[in-house]
């Protein structure tokens, strides 16, 4: 009996109408377009706007255009892994919001937290319940409402990220295609340099915590630019050894979409040439949980079957990770 695998079998994406530009930025905090573009590659980000919208908003948005592609009905999808840092709310689950939202009646689902490394951890999660045979069609999701927790006075934080969604569909595949390996990894010591400081059970709301401005996102970058440098290029170069790829076996690289100075790191750590790097970062930014299958959805067209295709991120707390998969299909 053949070995089954979970594949992607269709992707989707959303990012909202407002363009944040650079331009619009250096009105807003003390920068520039030169200084911004030079140091993280970002030109222009989107930003949902509207009272009352949340992420799961816009992966309604990416979710519908999903299922349409496919040819299957919300009722059909069985798992929802939502992957998120700016849930709707605290609770409930995003996942249960979104299956509300587009009647998917008979999904059950679930909120996963890996900060940029989300969609890479909700896919390796995904695909174990596609593998055990459990489950026969899984929606991960990646988005977030950067926007939501992002300080505007803040130029460390406010250059860097834009609001948009993603998803897969996750089926078996019986053909050796889909996802074939991953290395996922964490440190929490990183939590001092990348995340959120109040907000959770440590640091509750209260007047004091909002007017210190701590339910901002919070990053200090010398130190998470050099240690997402090095993880998320090792880790990269490992799944490519540990699966006897060179680099001329690798169709494409999709990276997290942080910074363009890492994802150069990542493939130049790879040997991998730049034409075999998906970047949309210079429109969107980080999207957080969003940029991979943002990427996998504005490069559809251009995926074969059987592609060998390597997914590498780096995420807040720390969190890193990699997927080595093939492509299940040509659109």
């Amino acid at each position: 009996m053949s070995k089954i695998h979970a594949a992607i079998t269709a992707v989707n994406g959303y990012v909202p109408d407002y363009v944040l530009t650079n331009a619009e930025l250096e009105t807003m905090v003390e920068t520039s377009d030169e200084w911004i573009t030079s140091r993280t590659g970002i030109k222009e980000r989107r930003i949902l706007k509207g009272e009352g919208l949340g992420t799961s908003d816009m992966a309604v948005h990416a979710v519908n255009g999903l299922l349409k592609k496919r040819g299957i009905d919300a009722k059909e999808i069985e798992l929802i892994i939502f992957c998120t840092t700016t849930p709707d709310f605290t609770f409930p689950a995003t996942a249960n919001v979104l299956a509300d939202k587009i009647g998917a009646i008979n999904a059950w689902g679930y909120d996963l937290q890996a900060a940029c490394s989300g969609f890479i951890f909700g896919l390796s999660t995904g695909a174990s319940f596609i593998e055990s045979g459990r489950h026969k069609k899984v929606l991960v999701v990646g988005g977030d409402k950067m926007s939501s927790i992002i300080n505007y006075e803040d130029r460390t934080t406010c250059i860097i990220f834009g609001d948009g969604c993603g998803c897969a569909l996750l089926e078996p595949n019986e053909e050796g295609l889909g996802v074939l390996d991953s290395i996922l990894r964490t440190d929490g010591s990183g939590r001092d340099f990348l995340g959120m400081k109040a907000g959770g059970s440590v640091i509750p709301a209260t007047h004091e915590s909002v007017d210190a401005r701590l339910h901002y996102a919070h990053q200090e970058g010398p130190v998470v630019f050099k240690f997402a440098v090095t993880n998320m290029a090792d880790v990269a170069a490992e799944i490519m050894e540990r699966n006897g790829l060179k680099a001329d076996d690798v169709a494409w690289l999709v990276p997290h979409q942080a910074n363009k100075r890492i994802i150069d790191a990542t493939a130049n750590r790879m040997g991998v040439s730049t034409d075999k790097v998906m970047i949309n970062i210079e429109r969107y930014g980080n999207t957080t949980n969003g940029t991979i299958p943002l990427c996998l959805w504005e490069w559809e067209s251009q995926l074969k079957k059987g592609d060998n295709i390597i997914l590498a991120a780096f995420g807040g707390g720390f969190t890193w990770g990699s997927i080595y998969l093939k492509w299940a299909y040509n659109s």
